[in-house]
């Protein structure tokens, strides 16, 4: 019987599970991929309270490194099924664990185009991480296709790298960071296509081109590219849990401020949970304040 079981060790994860190990519980955080989440992909992050400049790489292998010297106890397996009112029964892996309560952590996936050849040339021209694959387009032309701060990120890294990027957006102004945006005006090999949607992918054995759809003029253009980075948001994968927490019309799991669920016993922290914002330190804010409720949880009963 373990006090906390964490589902996910990203940024809200492992902050939940130093903040719990840190008030005298046992942890197990289960991770189903990479340790750190999407956040270690990220070359640069510069919006950290105290932190100028570090890389999403470092950071996560740092908050890893942080949990794990402290006691924490990290197994790499997905979690398929939860049972139980509390204490719960959790089936990861090939193992079964019963925990006194749960945290759900589970971050966000990048959302897919949903076009017809997408998951064909995933891998072959179609990605959804500049840092990760950008390398690969060395010299090429390249579009990313979004208007938030990944998109502005990824297509700022991508200008350093490719011979053109093309910033492709349904809408006339972007919603990511200024600052970025200011940068990318001063890019030579940087075009804007906004009120504009991707509406076609090209390619036999890889991306050629792709088709891009002006919103209020309806004129498609096609234009040639060797990879396009999709960067228009995220969405849950939350549905495993959906008989235990109430989730909202997006698959988002129903909670707070406070990080508490509709089922006592169990807290959401971070891009899994309803919130006006995503960022890297509302994450760590959230394992933090799930992490206290839990404790106070297991400490009252």
């Amino acid at each position: 019987m373990t006090d906390l079981f964490i589902i996910g060790a990203g940024t809200a994860g492992l902050s939940a599970a130093i903040y719990a190990v840190r008030a005298g519980k046992s942890v197990i955080v289960a991770e189903s991929g990479t340790y750190g989440g999407q956040i270690i992909n990220t070359p640069d992050i510069e919006n950290y309270p105290g932190i100028a400049h570090i890389s999403g790489y470092e950071f996560a292998t740092n908050l890893y490194s942080q949990a794990t010297d402290l006691g924490v106890k990290v197994i790499f397996a997905k979690v398929e099924e939860i049972t139980g009112d509390g204490p719960f029964t959790i089936k990861a892996g090939k193992d079964t664990y019963e925990a006194k309560t749960i945290i759900i952590a589970t971050g966000a996936k990048n959302r897919h185009l949903g076009l017809k050849n997408e998951e064909r040339l995933i891998g072959k021209g179609i990605s959804y991480c500049a840092t990760c694959d950008g390398m690969f387009f060395k010299g090429k032309d390249v579009a990313v296709n979004g208007g938030g701060n990944t998109a502005l990120s990824d297509a700022l890294y991508l200008a350093g790298i490719a011979n053109h990027v093309t910033l492709i957006h349904r809408r006339d102004s972007f919603r990511g960071d200024k600052a970025d945006l200011d940068k990318l005006n001063t890019c030579d090999n940087v075009t804007f296509l906004l009120n504009s949607n991707v509406t076609g992918l090209s390619g036999k054995d890889h991306l050629e081109s792709i088709a891009v759809t002006n919103v209020k003029t309806r004129e498609t253009t096609n234009v040639p590219v060797s990879a396009l980075f999709v960067a228009i948001g995220q969405e849950p994968d939350n549905q495993i849990f959906a008989n235990l927490v109430d989730l909202d019309e997006k698959g988002y799991i129903k909670a707070g401020a406070d990080c508490e669920t509709s089922h006592p016993g169990i807290y959401a922290a971070g891009d899994c949970r309803t919130t006006s914002l995503r960022q890297l330190t509302t994450a760590a804010a959230d394992g933090a304040i799930a992490a206290t409720a839990a404790c106070t949880y297991i400490d009252r009963n």
